[in-house]
């Protein structure tokens, strides 16, 4: 019998909590490439499509706190999208370190439901599930993050 098909060994809930994680981590990476492949954005690309669409005028900073990310992280996917002519950036008359966020016409197109995207994905997941569950688990990992936050 080969070790990768022995069941998982006890590791306690800690370590097995990260096993998950970590796996669904990988499936979200997986997925985000597979979706720069066929629609040509990235998961957290496509997320800021979606976001920016629902809310246009917003500002990066504020992107950045609803995405729970660095403002760091959010100008380089923000650059990556303005090059793919998918957003707009208009300067803040009153502060020209800030800049207003919305859509092109190209990225309009993006800003739909659409198969083959982890958004379709989780729909999908959680249409399997009863609220409650749901409702626990987004309680469970809200707690997480902002246990490890805590610790930067």
């Amino acid at each position: 019998m080969s070790l990768d098909t022995l069941p998982v060994p006890p590791l306690g809930n800690a370590l097995d909590f990260l096993r998950i994680l970590w796996g669904l981590d990988h499936s979200l990476q997986s997925a985000s490439k597979r979706m720069e492949a066929t629609l040509g954005v990235t998961g957290p690309q496509r997320m800021v499509v979606r976001i920016v669409g629902r809310f246009p005028g917003m500002s990066a900073g504020r992107l950045a706190e609803i995405l729970h990310i660095h403002p760091s992280s959010v100008t380089g996917i923000l650059k990556r999208l303005d090059r793919k002519g998918l957003i707009t950036r208009r300067a803040d008359p009153r502060d020209g370190r800030r800049a207003f966020l919305g859509l092109t016409e190209k990225g309009r197109k993006i800003d739909v439901r659409s198969e083959g995207t982890v958004e379709a994905a989780i729909v999908a997941a959680l249409a399997t599930l009863d609220r409650k569950t749901v409702q626990r688990v987004r309680e469970a990992l809200v707690h997480i993050a902002a246990v490890l936050k805590e610790g930067e």
